[in-house]
């Protein structure tokens, strides 16, 4: 009997690496499509397997709140929760400056702050936030540039004819912005005012996510939106209340991330709960 003949072994090689990428194709690629579609057709899975939304904004054809529903997140995907248009507004803690095509960072935070601590008939004042609802941040021209005696102060961004938000700093007139303003040599100085340490208003309630498009709340935000939401529904608050309860997930592991509230789930159940007049 002739004796065996051995691979190379640059070719036994290669006839296991193509073997694991048969194996793998055939298990990943193919088995477990299949046994997923299985599993996604047995009773009690086949209503949710064609997938449920992610997230939308609850607000009319004018981008005003519907006082029925539980508001989401921020969204800075496109017009709102757009899948095609998915991204961050990526603007940083230093944008504190309107531009003439964008609002700052801290603008748009206060101006939602202000928006919300209307629709909840609550104080939406912020740190930093004017109370027409932008960045309270002056533009300081000195003497020296960046030291020396101060020689002129603009809110900017504050337009004319606004009032600024503030008379006079370090003794001089503080006066609204104009269109042909050069602020590039002054130095940027925003103001914190008055404004509680922890506003009313949360955090995720004047912020996108990262994606723009998780639509999921805090559980102190959904506790803020209860009163109206309960109000405009003819529903006891305690009810509403328990709804959030139910719909609200805990840490992942019980360490990981935070509590948040399913702001899709939620209206859903409250449409089936107790649908709005005219809905």
């Amino acid at each position: 009997m002739p004796p065996l003949t051995r691979l190379p072994h640059w070719a036994a090689h290669h006839l296991a690496a193509v073997r694991v990428v048969v194996a793998l194709t055939v298990l990943v690629g193919l088995a477990y499509p299949l046994g997923m579609t299985a599993l996604g057709q047995l009773p009690g899975f086949r209503q949710t397997a064609h997938g449920t939304a992610l997230g939308r904004s609850y607000t009319d054809t004018k981008g005003r709140p519907l006082p029925g529903y539980f508001q989401s997140r921020p969204s800075n995907a496109g017009a709102g929760y757009d899948p095609a248009a998915s991204a961050a507004g990526n603007l940083g803690p230093e944008s504190v400056v309107d531009t003439p095509d964008r609002p700052s960072l801290l603008t748009q935070v206060c101006a939602r702050s202000k928006a919300v601590g209307e629709l909840e008939r609550v104080d939406g004042s912020r740190p930093y936030c004017t109370a027409d609802g932008v960045g309270a941040v002056l533009g300081v021209f000195r003497a020296g540039g960046t030291t020396g005696g101060v020689e002129r102060v603009i809110s900017l961004n504050q337009p004319c004819p606004a009032r600024p938000f503030t008379a006079s700093y370090e003794g001089v007139a503080v006066v609204c912005a104009t269109p042909e303003t050069d602020w590039s040599q002054a130095v940027v100085v925003p103001v914190r005012g008055d404004a509680p340490a922890h506003p009313v208003v949360p955090a995720d309630a004047v912020t996108a996510s990262g994606s723009g498009l998780d639509p999921d709340i805090s559980p102190a935000y959904a506790r803020l939106q209860a009163p109206r939401v309960a109000r405009e529904r003819g529903l006891p608050e305690s009810s509403v209340r328990a709804l959030v309860a139910k719909y609200t997930t805990g840490r992942a592991l019980g360490v990981l991330g935070e509590p948040a509230v399913d702001v899709v789930e939620l209206n859903s159940a409250l449409d089936r709960a107790r649908p709005l007049q005219g809905a």
